[in-house]
């Protein structure tokens, strides 16, 4: 219950925003049926396959969450990312760190009000005291966070991007 409450309070505090009177709401459609919506939910042991590999391919993995003003600043940018690197050998990952209780009526309408193209998975893990420094060992917990990475590299931002930061950090894998 206590590592419950840390989490909880970890995941409200840390969203980084200097002006949080900007945030963003998830106008949600009552009569709208977002079960169709296809969201996978790991633990964090399903989730780190997704955090390695062996391969040149180029992995960007951002963690958010829709009730996180920032992180929902810089989607489109990772979106955008998405498509005009996807055949440079690079994909996109979204983990969204929503509460589980959130999926049906925050996440899975934000999805698809906002027609994301990345892969879009959930992280429902209680035990953030492991799996956060698991990630990087100097992660806060704040969001957004983002991780670039391949066999070779390995990259951790607790930041905001701008499009042209974000394919700037990204070209540095390419090259």
């Amino acid at each position: 219950m206590r590592t419950l409450c840390l989490l909880i309070l970890i995941l409200t505090a840390s969203c980084k925003e200097e002006n949080r009177k900007n945030e963003t709401k998830v106008d949600i459609e009552h009569n709208e049926d977002y079960s169709t919506v296809p969201l996978e939910i790991y633990d964090f042991e399903g989730l780190k396959p997704f955090l390695k590999t062996n391969t040149d391919k180029i992995y960007v993995v951002n963690f958010w969450a829709t009730w996180c003003a920032p992180c929902i600043k810089e989607l489109p940018y990772f979106e955008d990312l998405n498509s005009t690197y996807r055949d440079k050998n690079v994909e996109v990952l979204l983990v969204s760190l929503d509460f589980p209780k959130k999926y049906d009526s925050h996440l899975k309408p934000f999805i698809k009000k906002n027609n994301l193209n990345s892969k879009v998975v959930a992280l429902d893990d209680n035990d953030s005291n492991s799996w956060i420094p698991a990630i990087h060992p100097d992660w806060s917990g704040a969001i957004p966070a983002t991780l670039i990475f391949n066999k070779d590299k390995r990259q951790f931002y607790e930041r905001t991007f701008t499009y042209e930061e974000l394919e700037a950090e990204v070209k540095q894998f390419l090259n």
